[in-house]
């Protein structure tokens, strides 16, 4: 049987991305995401629930994010494609921690502070080269 693990989120970066350069010259980039749902509660308020995902990319889109930084501030609003993994480590009190990130295989901005959101505008996606 075939399975698909794709991943379509659009949301506003958490804090600005990190980048992390390692002796090979590949980068990591790690930034959180925000994406809000909006309901009304059975007595009628409504209510905003904001769910929080980590994403990481090792590849050409932490470099491109790393060439553009300033580019991309906290509060931006993003598009991402990318799959879910879930990995364990051992903390340093030798406890055992499992993580969830998004693996984004491709990202773009949809408006930020300084460029609102434009409809009529084209922008540009970095795709992962993975």
């Amino acid at each position: 049987m075939a399975s698909l693990n794709k991943v379509i989120l659009i949301g506003n970066l958490g804090k600005d991305p990190e980048i992390i350069s390692f002796e090979n010259g590949t980068k990591k980039m790690t930034v959180s995401l925000a994406t809000n749902e909006i309901y009304r509660d059975k007595d009628g308020s409504i209510k905003e629930q904001t769910e929080w995902h980590n994403l990481v990319n090792f590849g050409q889109i932490a470099q491109d994010i790393a060439d553009r930084r300033r580019n991309y501030i906290k509060g931006d609003t993003m598009y991402v494609e990318g799959r879910i993994k879930t990995r364990q480590y051992v903390d340093s009190q030798n406890i055992t921690r499992s993580v969830t990130e998004i693996v984004v295989d491709k990202m773009m901005c949809l408006g930020n502070k300084r460029t609102p959101l434009d409809p009529n505008a084209s922008y540009n996606a970095y795709a992962s080269q993975q």
